[in-house]
């Protein structure tokens, strides 16, 4: 049997996700995390480290963008890094890590296969804790204006005199 690597070559997510898959592809110190290959990190304060770095996992699987970094998740999610909602954050990571160890894996991070991951998230989907989380991103993730170039949103258009003038009728894939 061939692997997907294999069979088509390694793609980017895919590097990326099996990196994660060799200890949640960040480093985890005491109360501390941060990616070994980009300029961030996050101390966590109230929820574990492995925990906030599943979170970081869970969000990129839930929404992933391949021109996005890490530190984009990290800020959409260290909200949930709070006194309030750690009981609840560190019980779904628990179970979202027992799901994934029932599916044959070593935890949720350690599926090294970003398919795999979806799987366990979709056999989650109507949970309380992922719709909490995957609410949370819509927010979390899209209202940083630092990742609106990504997208080519350019922001709100009224104090600039608004769309019609902007390129509102600027059509030329039809």
């Amino acid at each position: 049997m061939t692997t997907p690597s294999a069979r088509q070559g390694l793609t980017r997510r895919q590097l990326i996700s099996r990196s994660f898959a060799a200890s949640a592809g960040m480093i985890i110190g005491a109360g501390f995390i941060a990616a070994p290959d980009a300029a961030w990190a996050y101390e966590a304060s109230a929820i574990k480290p492995e925990t906030f770095a599943t979170l970081v996992q869970m969000a990129r699987d839930i929404y992933p963008h391949d021109r996005i970094s890490d530190e984009y998740y990290v800020i959409a999610v260290k909200g949930y890094d709070t006194a309030e909602a750690a009981p609840g954050i560190e019980a779904g990571i628990a179970m979202l890590n027992a799901t994934a160890e029932a599916a044959g894996f070593g935890g949720y991070a350690a599926a090294g296969w970003e398919a795999d991951r979806v799987k366990i998230l979709q056999s989650l989907e109507k949970t309380a804790f992922f719709q909490q989380i995957r609410g949370g991103l819509v927010t979390g993730l899209y209202n940083q204006k630092a990742v609106w170039p990504i997208f080519g949103y350019e922001g709100e258009s009224f104090s600039k005199g608004g769309y019609i003038s902007r390129g509102f009728d600027d059509i030329n894939w039809l």
